[in-house]
This record gives structure tokens, C-alpha cells and sequence, in this order.
């Protein structure tokens, strides 16, 4: 088994600027993201980013750097434009890293790519974990996925789901919390970055529903544990320090 990972990286994101080059422990977010990358069994690391200082701040990794497009909507239209400028097959396997996950185990990564090869008819994979606490299944920052009995998502939401409809009813067991990483093969990759955003992605503000919305498999794998959250804002950024400290 052979995939590459690939981190999509901009500067300019919208409730941190200059995200990738905030200094956690030392050294840049970017850099930190990436090491967690090399850790993994990747044939390959990639950056794709639209800031030369990005770039400049993994010099010395191990890891390729493209530079792509500043008008990207996504990351995922970030890395297809990587995809489609290097002619990946159809059937190579890529891992999309978000650019602020420096806490993502390489196991993760692995998991992602195994689940991804394991099964053909899967356009993509990506991971989730039970939930357990009532607040985090009603939390709409917290993303949820069902699952059919075959392991494949049904439908992502940030709203609470399955819906226990009678009053009194507790959270159901199945209840999932997606992790926001994803495996591709880069044929499906090519085929969501050709497709307009659809109704219940803009809706929901979540890209996956474009792949259920073209009736693509996404292999979902049940994990024990979550990564710890990313960074995403200034408060994040002490927090995720102290954890990286730990290791």
C-alpha cells in the first residue's frame, strides 16, 4: 500500500491570519503538521499553499512544497489542483491533512489510507468516534456522522444525529462524531473539485455532502480516540502548545 499526504495550507484564514506561521513550541504550526505527516507511512509529504513564507517555513522537511492558487474555496480544490498539475492515476491514494492538525496521531493517518485500501468501491475514508457526552452531540461546532451497517456514512451534520424524536429519550448509542480527515483516490478527488457545491454542503457547510450528493462511498473507520482539537483560534494555540510539550 502507497499514498501520499497532502497538507493545504493559506495564509490568509479567516478567524487566525497567517495561520500555518503562528510559533507553537518553537516553530511554525505548518512545520509541526508536518512532522506528524513524516511520522506516518507516507511514500510521499506535500504542502500546497499559496503563500511563499509557507513554503520558506518548511524548508529543510522532508516534503515537497506546490504552490497553488490564492482563490481556492477549500482545501480540497487546494490539493486537486496539486493532483491534477503532478497526473496522479486515477486509483493513487491521497491523505488530506488539514494544515492546522498538529496533534493528529500518524496512526490516524495510517487508519485513513488502510480503510481507504481496503475497499474498492470506496471513492474516499475518513474517520469517527462515539460520542459519549450529551453536550458534544448537541454542540454545532462538533460535525456528527451516521453510519449504514456496512460502515459507509449516510449523512454529516452539525446538528444533533439521529434525532431522538420522543422527549426523554437519551442520546442514541450510535451517536458519531466525524474527524475531520480524508483519504481520496484521486479520481474521485478530480471529480468533487469539477462539481459546483451543492444545496446541503452550503447548507451544512461541509464539503463531504458533495461526495454523498454524487453517490461516492465514503469507508468511515470507528476509532477509539480523537485527536485532540486543532488550532483554530489564539486561545488554541497555548493549549495545543502544552500538548505538543507532553510528547
Amino acid at each position: 500500500m502507497s499514498f501520499r499526504v497532502l497538507i493545504p495550507a493559506r495564509h490568509d484564514a479567516s478567524r487566525l491570519p497567517g495561520k500555518p506561521l503562528v510559533d507553537i513550541a518553537g516553530k511554525p504550526l505548518i512545520r509541526h503538521v508536518c512532522e506528524r505527516a513524516l511520522e506516518s507511512n507516507a511514500a510521499e509529504v506535500w504542502v500546497a499553499t499559496d503563500d511563499e513564507r509557507i513554503a520558506h517555513a518548511c524548508s529543510g522537511l522532508d516534503v515537497q512544497v506546490a504552490m497553488t492558487a490564492a482563490t481556492h474555496a477549500s482545501g480540497t480544490d487546494r490539493i486537486a489542483e496539486v493532483a491534477a498539475r503532478e497526473g496522479w492515476d486515477d486509483d493513487d491514494m491521497l491523505i488530506d491533512l488539514q494544515g492546522d492538525e498538529p496533534l493528529m496521531p500518524a496512526e490516524a493517518i495510517n487508519t485513513v489510507a488502510e480503510a481507504l485500501a481496503a475497499d474498492p468501491d470506496a471513492g474516499l475514508s475518513t474517520l469517527a468516534s462515539r460520542i459519549f457526552e450529551e453536550d458534544v452531540f448537541r454542540d454545532p461546532h462538533v460535525v456528527k456522522v451516521v453510519l449504514d451497517k456496512n460502515g459507509y456514512a449516510l449523512y454529516f451534520s452539525r446538528a444533533p444525529i439521529p434525532w431522538p424524536r420522543d422527549p426523554g429519550m437519551n442520546m442514541p448509542r450510535e451517536a458519531m462524531r466525524h474527524v475531520g480527515i480524508y483519504g481520496f483516490r484521486a479520481g474521485a478527488l478530480r471529480r468533487l473539485a469539477n462539481e459546483a457545491p451543492c444545496d446541503m454542503e452550503q447548507a451544512e457547510s461541509l464539503e463531504q455532502l458533495r461526495a454523498l450528493w454524487l453517490g461516492m462511498k465514503i469507508r468511515v473507520e470507528v476509532v477509539e480516540e480523537i485527536p485532540s482539537a486543532s488550532v483554530d483560534t489564539p486561545a488554541d494555540v497555548e493549549r495545543v502548545a502544552a500538548l505538543l510539550a507532553k510528547r
